[in-house]
């Protein structure tokens, strides 16, 4: 249970006044998927001054937050009362033919939850971050399913590791140490000493130094390769000079992979955006997901996606709940439809058929194409972020939001599906996400008379 200890012994700043000090035990850090829980934050007069336990990047996430001075609301660019900005947003989105829902992968399953809701009521196109990163893995999913585990398990009996095209090194600092390759599980008593470590990807990574077995693979060729395990995978016979001129490795080298892990007592495979967002995209995961099945006809084997976002994995879930889709939903019919480049945030811009937007935690002024930034900049729409953004800065209606887990509490998803508490170090004088996406909730509902 977490305990939140105000220490006695305050300290003096430089003008002589006492400082409160509070340690937060198992704070919660949302920077990446790993979604650490185990953090203690060392909190001085509302500033983060420690960070146990915390990786680079996550003492970066909470040794550099501070709180944005702007107002909690803007309108058209101009300090505004919260109440007006909560009025005139949900007026643009009720008013609107087809609105764009965006984002929510840096908020925590309450507020995600609410901002479904809104895109139910006006008939909006829902999509989060996914259609851009592990959108392909969801799709994949539907069609051949997932044979999975939980990261605990990973930990207890993992002894082969695979990661395609992710690199935790750099993305994932803790990923080693509390999940995959370092932690002295239940059957894997020596910790690394009990693993092998394999990694292929298409160039050399911080990850590869890690690894056993690395096998660097021609660029756009991970479904070939993918492929070529499956086979070997069923004792198919293959041609070594067909199999080395399209992935660029010798069919011997396969070989050895496919004993490895055939001899494995439990095989992972974590998989990133390396895999999902080169050519092939969904057919790339479907591969590999049909490769994990077909591996636990000699053994245990699962597979799991690296995710990015802190709540990523929970927008995936709670779109799913509310629509039995992950993302890209279109609702203009009044009911749930599904299809990837036509309902994703980016194509409805691109091709300049949006009308009105609300962006939620994300920031497509700074990735989207520029045909899609160019059309955003069109368009009325609504920005939430706990900080300024080249988004924020063209909303017609801009909230400067509390960041979650820092100053909110909620709840979070694991890339592994495991939700998780927030536990806030200390409160902000800006509103939530929940809160923001309330207000407008219900004066949507209100305007188009809905009593639900």
């Amino acid at each position: 249970m977490a305990t939140d200890i105000i220490d006695a012994t305050t300290g003096a700043n430089q003008e002589g006044a006492s400082q409160e000090i509070k340690i937060i035990e198992d704070a919660t850090c949302t920077f990446c998927g790993c979604v650490c829980d185990d953090i203690t934050l060392k909190v001085e007069d509302n500033h983060i001054t420690e960070a146990k336990r915390a990786c680079v990047l996550g003492k970066a996430w909470f040794l550099n937050h501070a709180i944005d001075d702007r107002p909690s609301c803007l309108i058209e660019g101009q300090p505004a009362a919260l109440e007006e900005g909560y009025d005139r947003a949900a007026r643009i989105l009720c008013e609107a033919r087809y609105p764009l829902l965006y984002g929510l992968s840096d908020s925590p399953c309450e507020a995600q939850r609410i901002a479904v809701s809104i895109g139910d009521w006006v008939g909006a196109n829902i999509d989060s971050t996914s259609s851009v990163c592990h959108g392909p893995s969801g799709m994949a999913f539907q069609s051949v399913g997932e044979v999975t585990a939980t990261l605990g398990e990973v930990a207890n009996r993992g002894d082969l590791i695979i990661f395609w095209g992710a690199n935790p090194a750099e993305s994932h600092p803790r990923h080693f140490t509390r999940y995959s390759l370092m932690p002295k599980g239940l059957f894997v008593p020596n910790g690394r000493k009990d693993r092998t470590c394999v990694v292929v990807d298409v160039r050399k990574t911080k990850t590869t130094k890690t690894a056993d077995l690395f096998l660097q693979i021609k660029p756009r060729k991970d479904f070939e390769a993918l492929w070529t395990l499956r086979a070997l995978a069923q004792n198919v016979e293959l041609d070594p000079d067909r199999v080395e001129e399209e992935t660029g490795i010798p069919l011997a080298t396969w070989q050895t992979l496919m004993d490895k892990m055939k001899a494995a007592r439990y095989g992972v495979i974590f998989f990133g955006m390396g895999l999902t967002m080169t050519r092939g995209k969904h057919c790339n995961t479907e591969a590999l997901l049909g490769l994990t099945r077909d591996m636990n006809a000699h053994t245990r084997f699962i597979a799991k996606p690296n995710r990015g976002h802190g709540n990523v994995t929970g927008a995936d879930n709670v779109i799913s709940w509310r629509t039995g889709y992950p993302f890209g939903v279109n609702h203009a019919r009044g009911y749930p439809r599904f299809n990837p480049g036509e309902y994703t945030a980016t194509d409805t811009l691109a091709r300049r058929e949006a009308d009105a937007g609300l962006i939620i935690a994300s920031d497509p002024m700074a990735n989207f194409t520029q045909a899609a930034r160019e059309h955003l900049a069109t368009i009325p729409y609504i920005a939430l972020d706990p900080k300024e953004t080249p988004t924020t800065r063209q909303a017609t209606v801009a909230f400067t939001v509390a960041t979650y887990g820092i100053n909110t509490p909620g709840t979070v998803y694991r890339m592994d599906d495991v939700p998780i508490p927030l536990r806030p170090a200390f409160d902000s004088p800006h509103p939530s996400d929940e809160q923001v996406l309330r207000e407008i909730e219900n004066r949507v509902k209100k305007i188009l008379n809905i009593r639900a």
